[in-house]
């Protein structure tokens, strides 16, 4: 090894340094400044301690707190604080995983008992005082005998020694009285930390596995700054207040009914009213833009899943299979179907095509099954049975590109148009199990950043995060108070037209295969339902309102009035209905209100005799207008048309 080494900086200049030296002592060379605000190292693009010791040549960029990749490393030094201060009040803890994650962090833990609100506060005060003592992050790389030796009290521990390769490097990282395995990198010291909130505890399985036991998990956040501290625990506080959950019970949207199963929705009318309109959204997008509807079966023999690849890939998702019924062959197995693509797939393939047929375009709302742990399930954004807008579209190699242009549009038309959501992009490249040869993933993968590329949309690269049997364009949006939600996803697959042997007749009159584009606007109607209740507190727009005038009488007097007001309303399409139960006036305004109607429509004596209505609008208070009941419809139709996001957007 040389005695001195060459250290590249991001401006291109460089520095002859001795071998061993880190990344702190380089920091303090270019200025107290930077030595000051470090935070860890990016050493030729992998993240490093800044006390690592640097033995060859290298690319190196000090991150600080500004850099994105540096919250990561904060938030996983906070993990091992939590476990610290965990071990010190619970010597006999067993240690699971402390990974940071999005927003956060948390650290699996085996005790003999749930952790308690009280446990958490004590844990949060212990881990100030390991925060107070600066203890060093040290990090040494040991021999396995070493390791086994140092954590042969931790079982958990020990497993995940011994998954470990021989050629891995297995280093260990020390905080004061704590020792973990991990491969790091950490901040130089526990004192690093001062912008951290516990959040809550759960019990979750031992590497996620049912079969196996059940760890407690303490969720924690941590920032480099109070100000974004705050920012984030007002966005939880917002967030426990829009709860879908919480709301859908509250609004009478859906259930999920213990006598059925967790994880399969129960849409009640209100509900069953937003999923319809939006199940109509888009099928009508569909038509007006050159796609079939098709409808197809929601079992299949489970051989049509061994063709397509989803068997085995996506086994564990999937229901066990049933057996034939009397007259199949004793090996025949049936199973509930998990996607509608191969579905698709027989349907193209289902007569002789010509390049005069594509694009093909096939386009079916249906309602899929998959077998999620149930520990994942969480209302209706993670379900078991989901309805799927899916669509498929059959074209040539050639047309692709345009089609997947088309795609876009159908996503900006539909989702940022309609519900004013701002989106992101992102381009998932091929997983370690995709089926198919790398140049055929290459080619995908460029045509859809092409394509991306051509439309002038900025996107990030998801590496490894395509499906198996392609790459997808991810597309994400940004809800009411900042949280970033899964939404469409478009994907393009040589490979089960492969596997299906799809073929065209091209003009030369001889045979091709096309290629195929998986596409959904919503995702999932559960899903996407689910992400609206929160983005809009329950306070949907008029036009996808569950109930969108509430007609109130204040007496009995009023009753038919008010009656055949809902009837002019109900045949122009406007949902209404009346409330004239036996309550106060200002009951039944509160009670519309807490069902987050739009408009009530109220009829007095002066109402009734002048064919007016007093409009109150959701969330203003007493202010309301005397109009006549004709221009208040006109008014519903026009907000209606226009799909405004705002009530009273028309008047």
């Amino acid at each position: 090894m040389a005695d001195t080494i060459t250290i590249t900086l991001p401006d291109g200049t460089t520095k002859a340094v001795p071998a061993g030296t880190p990344a702190r002592t380089i920091a303090e060379a270019i200025g107290p400044r930077l030595a000051k605000a470090a935070v860890a190292a990016r050493i030729d693009g992998e993240i490093w301690d800044l006390a690592r010791p640097i033995r060859g040549d290298a690319r190196l960029e000090v991150l600080t707190d500004r850099d994105a990749a540096a919250l990561d490393v904060l938030r996983h030094s906070a993990a091992h604080i939590l476990a610290t201060a965990v071990r010190q009040l619970f010597p006999e803890a067993h240690i699971g995983f402390g990974p940071p994650i999005q927003d956060g962090f948390y650290y699996d833990f085996e005790v003999p008992r749930p952790f308690t609100p009280d446990d958490l506060t004590a844990i949060e005060a212990k881990m100030q005082e390991v925060i107070a003592a600066d203890y060093p992050f040290a990090r040494e790389e040991v021999d396995r005998p070493t390791a086994e030796q140092r954590f042969r009290d931790d079982p958990l521990k020990l497993e995940r020694l011994a998954e470990l390769g021989d050629d891995e490097t297995i280093s260990v990282y020390t905080d004061g009285p704590f020792v973990d395995l991990c491969r790091g990198p950490h901040v130089p010291g526990t004192g690093n930390l001062k912008f951290f909130k516990l959040l809550h505890a759960a019990g979750a399985y031992w590497r996620g596995d049912e079969r196996r036991q059940m760890l407690q998990r303490i969720y924690g956040t941590a920032w480099f700054s109070q100000k974004d501290l705050d920012a984030y625990l007002h966005q939880l506080e917002e967030a426990r207040k829009r709860d879908h959950r919480v709301l859908g019970k509250q609004l009478d949207l859906f259930s999920i009914q213990e006598a059925v199963g967790p994880g399969l929705v129960f849409w009640h009318p209100r509900g069953a009213t937003i999923k319809w309109l939006l199940s109509r959204l888009v099928e009508d997008d569909n038509v007006a833009n050159g796609y079939d509807l098709v409808y197809t079966p929601n079992i299949t023999r489970e051989e049509l899943f061994r063709i397509s690849g989803h068997l085995p890939h996506y086994a564990e998702a999937q229901y066990p299979p049933m057996a034939a019924a009397a007259g199949e062959a004793d090996d025949v197995r049936y199973r509930v179907k998990p996607m509608n693509c191969p579905m698709h797939a027989l349907v193209y393939s289902s007569r002789q095509r010509s390049f005069r047929d594509l694009p093909l375009r096939l386009s079916e709302v249906a309602n899929v099954y998959r077998n999620e742990k149930s520990g994942t399930l969480h209302g209706m954004l993670r379900v078991r049975g989901l309805c799927m807008d899916d669509a498929h579209i059959f074209c040539t190699l050639d047309q692709a590109e345009d089609e997947i242009f088309l795609c876009l549009d159908q996503v900006d038309r539909l989702v940022r148009q309609t519900f004013g959501l701002d989106l992101e992009f992102e381009v998932s490249t091929a997983p370690a199990d995709k089926l198919g040869d790398d140049a055929t993933w290459r080619q995908a993968e460029a045509l859809l950043q092409r394509a991306l590329e051509r439309k002038g949309i900025p996107f990030t690269i998801d590496a490894g995060g395509g499906a198996f049997y392609g790459p997808k364009i991810d597309i994400k949006f940004k809800d009411a108070i900042g949280r970033i939600w899964q939404g469409p996803t478009i994907q393009l697959d040589f490979q089960l037209p492969a596997r299906f042997e799809l073929e065209y007749t091209g003009a030369d009159n001889q045979p091709h295969r096309p290629v195929m584009i998986h596409r959904a606007i919503w995702g999932t109607l559960e899903r996407f339902v689910g992400c609206l209740i929160e983005h809009f507190a329950g306070a949907f727009p008029l036009w996808l309102a569950p109930v969108q005038v509430r007609v109130l009488p204040i007496t009995d007097v009023q009753a038919d009035t008010a009656r055949a007001l809902r009837a002019q309303y109900r045949k122009a399409g406007i949902r209404a209905e009346v409330d004239d139960r036996n309550d106060t006036l200002n009951y039944r305004i509160r009670d519309a209100e807490m069902l987050k109607v739009p408009y009530m429509a109220v009829i007095g004596q002066r109402e009734m005799d002048q064919g007016t209505v007093a409009v109150r609008v959701r969330g203003a208070g007493r202010k309301q207008e005397i109009v006549s009941a004709d221009a208040f419809l006109d008014r519903l139709r026009a907000e209606i048309a226009s799909r405004t996001l705002v009530l009273g957007a028309s008047a």
